[in-house]
């Protein structure tokens, strides 16, 4: 059947229906079935757009080596668009005002500081994550700041190195500091966890712990490698 384009009118107003099939409208109905036939067309050209919308984010997105996912993974988002499409950058942080909060607030800031700082933002999203994700796990205290410092004091070390190193944990970096701050402030208030892919663990590329064996790879940004605890299959 042939396409045309239709001028559905509806008092002065005249609406382009293109590409629905050529119509008659006439009769003591006409002005109402034209709106029926317009509102159609809008609700079509919407229901589109969401599936081209939803097939555009499924489809394959290539992978370089800042970003890379762990191959028994089926298909997992770039993540440097999905910092992009959360609208955080470098620049939108230093847009920002300087930002304030409290003791958790400050211990969520120096981890990303200390753990990430020279790491891309997605990197940087990623190590806050871990450390919120964590909170909500049983496996781990359940504060910021008992997160970060676990195994500060124990003599067996601690989960994160720069609590335990010996170092001052003053944020020299003033940059680094303010992006520390802003980016832990609106993890705090709830900023989408959506770059990690819910992990818990991370390590560098320049070692290979033997815990992370056990877990499943999330992603790799930068110069970190992420986990989360594998997944349990249920025996038959």
């Amino acid at each position: 059947m042939s396409r045309q384009s239709v001028l559905a009118c509806v008092g002065a107003v005249c609406l382009s229906l293109a590409g629905l099939p050529s119509l008659a409208i006439a009769g003591p109905f006409g002005d109402e079935a034209a709106r029926a036939v317009a509102r159609e067309q809008l609700a079509l050209t919407s229901a589109s757009d969401r599936l081209d919308a939803v097939a555009a984010s499924a489809r394959p997105l290539s992978r370089d080596e800042n970003t890379t996912v762990a191959s028994r993974e089926t298909e997992a988002p770039d993540v440097s668009e999905l910092a992009s499409a959360a609208s955080l950058s470098f620049s939108a942080l230093d847009a920002l005002p300087p930002a304030t909060g409290d003791a958790q607030w400050q211990c969520l800031a120096e981890a990303i500081y200390f753990e990430s700082r020279g790491e891309p933002i997605a990197g940087q999203i990623a190590v806050a994550e871990v450390v919120l994700n964590r909170t909500r796990s049983r496996s781990f205290p359940g504060t910021i700041c008992g997160v970060t410092k676990q195994g500060v004091g124990s003599g067996r070390g601690c989960q994160f190195s720069y609590a335990c190193d010996g170092l001052s944990d003053v944020m020299k970096a003033s940059a680094a500091r303010d992006r520390s701050e802003k980016l832990a402030r609106l993890m705090i208030d709830g900023h989408p966890r959506i770059v990690s892919g819910g992990a818990t663990y991370f390590h560098t590329r320049t070692i290979r712990p033997d815990w992370s064996r056990k877990f499943d790879r999330t992603v790799t940004i930068g110069q970190h490698m992420f986990y989360r605890p594998a997944t349990q299959v249920a025996g038959g």
